[in-house]
């Protein structure tokens, strides 16, 4: 069954918005959400203002952006690489990004950014993560990308183990350890500031390419045939990928499987249109990311689970079922 492209994307908004809502609404502390936030806006220092605007707030804001990231980010790769296993975290991005984010953080790298360096750090390494992807796959041969995106990931984990072990303060690998979790608690709206940009960045070197990603479809030379400009184009889309990645990574962590579960979810109800898929995929990653943290938020005191673990419990049966799917095909 196909959906309409623009009442999909009605009902997905709508959908974010009232997963927003809820999630303001979810805490240890009963306050009036719509009151605490306009009290909020107005400056006043009440505790409905301080516990909406200052912690609920900022932690929506950042599981929304941070799931639109990786849905448009899986999205884009699977279309640019005819793969529908393609993911951020099977090609090397977000380890890439995490070995950057992780050692601008403890060996003080880029120390005239301030709050940005990290987030430096993680664009840098999910680009050059990809770039090396996508080299050692070479052009037009989309299948070798997961192997490729293996060997780089190993590469990675192998890198930030040694990045942990010679880190000059032992005492914060475990920070470390449960921000590589991935976790949108405890961040202000700062982070939002360093996460923003990348998403309209990155969202719009991808949206740009929506084309191309439709024409590729059919093929790489008969894109070519079409007057697209395949190299160029797949390089912009890879940058797109890795600022969203990267972006994603250094202000939340690891958060997995959102880029694989996503656009396999939602490609049956677009008729497999690459192009169409871009939008919806990042309305439903934010959506399905907040309501991951929504669940994080509403287990007992004391047993909190990180966001990227139950994500990933999530996600990992579901990439299981696509490559027993794939092997039957």
């Amino acid at each position: 069954m196909t959906l309409s492209h623009r009442g999909l994307l009605g009902v997905l908004l709508i959908g974010v918005v009232l997963l927003g809502l809820a999630s303001l609404a979810i805490g240890s502390t009963a306050v009036p959400v719509l009151g605490g936030l306009w009290q909020w806006l107005q400056g006043q220092g009440t505790l409905a203002a301080i516990v909406v605007g200052e912690v609920r707030l900022p932690r929506t804001l950042l599981a929304l952006c941070a799931g639109a990231c990786l849905g448009l980010a899986g999205a884009a790769l699977q279309g640019l690489l005819r793969n529908p296993l393609a993911d951020p975290s099977l090609t090397g991005a977000s380890q890439g990004a995490a070995l950057g984010a992780a050692a601008v953080f403890y060996f003080g790298l880029f120390p005239l950014l301030g709050i940005y360096a990290s987030a430096v750090g993680g664009l840098l390494g999910a680009l050059a993560a990809l770039v090396l992807v996508l080299w050692l796959a070479g052009p037009g041969n989309p299948a070798r990308v997961i192997l490729a995106g293996l060997a780089v990931s190993t590469v990675a984990g192998a890198a930030l183990a040694a990045v942990l072990t010679l880190a000059p303060n032992p005492y914060a690998l475990q920070e470390l350890v449960f921000w590589l979790m991935g976790s949108v608690a405890e961040r202000g709206l700062e982070q939002l500031w360093v996460l923003l940009p990348a998403l309209l960045l990155g969202g719009a070197l991808v949206w740009h390419q929506r084309h191309l990603l439709h024409a590729l479809s059919l093929g790489e030379s008969v894109a070519e045939s079409l007057g697209f400009a395949v190299g160029r184009g797949s390089r912009w889309l890879v940058l797109g990928c890795g600022l969203l990645v990267g972006g994603s990574v250094a202000v939340a962590g690891g958060i997995g499987f959102v880029g694989l579960m996503v656009p396999h979810l939602l490609r049956p109800l677009l008729a497999h249109r690459a192009d169409r898929l871009l939008l919806p995929c990042a309305l439903a990653g934010a959506g399905l990311v907040l309501v991951a943290d929504m669940l994080v938020r509403l287990m007992p005191p004391g047993r909190q689970l990180q966001l990227g673990v139950l994500t990933a419990l999530v996600g990992a049966p579901l990439f299981v079922r696509l490559v027993v799917k794939e092997r039957r095909q």
